[in-house]
């Protein structure tokens, strides 16, 4: 995980580069969870620490868990009620959902986002998954 953080990190910075006035690059980590190679939380903030003139990189973090009895948890703005530990150090390195993207979320996802809701999605179905990428890439979040 922190190896695959890391090559993520080296993408985006050439982009920016490149490209220092677009809108902040949209990470999408998907991952079981259980990093092999270290603690990722410097590598998730070193990631969401570059920036282009519009703001912070954003980084999702899709959690599929091998547990299949824990419930789906789409977009909270607390680590509260995450099922382990690997969750909520998730939950933690992802990005705050900016306003347009709740906005997309709540409108044409019927969801229900609050204003600390961050790009977090445990083990979601397809459908949730396809929306969250949805919400996160959608071309009308550029302001």
């Amino acid at each position: 995980m922190c190896s695959a953080l890391g090559q993520a990190q080296n993408i985006v910075q050439r982009w920016l580069a490149q490209h220092p006035d677009c809108f902040p690059p949209v990470v999408i980590h998907i991952t079981d969870g259980e990093s092999t190679d270290g603690d990722p939380t410097a590598a998730m903030k070193s990631l969401t620490a570059l920036s282009s003139s519009d703001g912070s990189v954003l980084l999702f973090n899709f959690h599929i868990s091998s547990d299949g009895n824990a419930k789906a948890v789409a977009f909270p703005d607390s680590s509260a009620g995450l099922p382990n530990q690997n969750a909520s150090l998730l939950f933690e390195g992802a990005s705050p959902l900016t306003y347009n993207m709740r906005a997309v979320a709540n409108s044409q996802h019927g969801m229900n986002l609050s204003d600390g809701a961050r790009g977090y999605v445990f083990n979601g179905d397809m459908l949730l998954v396809i929306q969250a990428l949805d919400i996160g890439t959608r071309p009308s979040n550029l302001r």
